[in-house]
């Protein structure tokens, strides 16, 4: 039995895209970003895939357990570091690499038990974000502090995160750089400045290690902007099919509230798609949908399990045909601006109630 609605995760795609960061910064390792569930892709399934990153990125403690659990060998760090002592415990006997931002991380390691086994250690700056990180003036005197620590495997690491960069005319990523590189002179150790957009837009955040997130999904990161304009490949496909066909007269209205009056008679298509799904429900009239391959619109507004389009251009559909929600042939981001909304949010808003499926 088919389900109605459906992801299907392309894990070549995936593997491209992969490829692509390298190739935009030959020089650096990847440490692949795989916190969210893999941006709504999976995370297992994408951990497999890209077995050839040097190392993943998680958010949470239990992100990288499951990873574990799962027997992903691979490194992994976690980006927003440990909150006692019992996480401490847990990351360092299952050799999780951990981001230090604020002093209690520091004296978490400083007072270690003697059992801990040693862990390897990011230091994350604040350059400007203003979020995250240590301010500049704190770097030496951290630095110091931990290299007094015990259970410390050396060298450090350090990172910062860049705030602006996808959108390209703005100055803040240049000073961000400038701050990141005053505050680490002559200080040892290897650097990760570059999100998805620092890889795509700025080469001089390369350094030692990338860090690309939303590109290895097949989204670009800069506003008004295509993945396929940086060779990028869709990696999620949003589809199901149509269940009604109903031929409206001039001045129905469709659906809750009855935004949408039809301007003539009109064939309206029902689809089993809704934001109980995780298609957005901010979606305007106008939003585009693939309906057999070819474009027809949303009209009226989203409902919990449907959604209604104008089938004008697609008078020979029937029901049981295919839809594509955001995808192959259909961007992400395109969609994303429809509903007012960044297309991370489509990525990582997927219901459980879709079935996945990998090619």
């Amino acid at each position: 039995m088919t389900p109605v609605a459906q992801a299907r995760v392309d894990l070549g795609a995936l593997r491209h895209n992969l490829a692509r960061a390298r190739a935009a910064a030959p020089g650096a390792r990847v440490m692949a970003i795989i916190k969210a569930d893999a941006y709504g892709h999976g995370m297992l399934r994408v951990a497999r895939a890209l077995h050839d990153a040097d190392a993943f990125g998680v958010a949470r403690l239990e992100e990288a357990l499951s990873l574990r659990e799962a027997g992903i060998a691979q490194s992994i760090v976690l980006l927003e570091g440990v909150l006692d002592a019992a996480q401490l415990n847990a990351a360092a006997h299952q050799d999780l690499s951990l981001v230090l931002h604020h002093a209690a991380q520091v004296e978490l390691i400083e007072h270690a038990a003697e059992s801990l086994p040693p862990v390897k250690i990011w230091l994350k700056l604040d350059s400007g974000m203003h979020r995250l990180g240590f301010a500049p003036t704190e770097i030496p005197r951290i630095v110091q502090r931990l290299k007094h620590a015990k259970k410390i495997i050396a060298p450090l690491r350090f990172m910062t995160h860049l705030a602006n960069a996808d959108e390209r005319n703005d100055a803040t990523t240049l000073r961000q750089m400038e701050v990141f590189q005053a505050a680490l002179t002559g200080i040892e150790g290897e650097r990760s400045i570059a999100n998805s957009a620092g890889i795509l837009g700025w080469p001089q955040t390369h350094a030692d290690w990338v860090r690309p997130g939303i590109m290895l999904y097949g989204v670009s990161p800069f506003l008004n902007d295509s993945a396929e304009a940086h060779g990028l490949r869709s990696v999620m496909t949003l589809s199901s099919r149509l269940i009604a066909l109903r031929q409206n007269k001039k001045g129905d209205a469709i659906g809750y509230g009855g935004s949408y009056v039809c301007p003539r008679d009109m064939l309206i298509g029902v689809v089993a798609i809704g934001y109980g799904d995780g298609y957005p429900r901010h979606a305007a009239t106008g939003t585009p949908v693939l309906v057999n391959g070819r474009r027809v619109t949303l009209v009226g507004r989203v409902s919990m399990d449907m959604i209604t389009v104008d089938l004008s251009a697609q008078p020979q559909a029937k029901v049981g045909d295919p839809v594509i929600l955001w995808g192959e042939g259909l961007a992400a981001e395109e969609v994303a601006h429809c509903a007012s909304t960044i297309p991370y949010e489509l990525l990582c808003g997927v219901a459980r109630r879709v079935t996945f499926s990998e090619s």
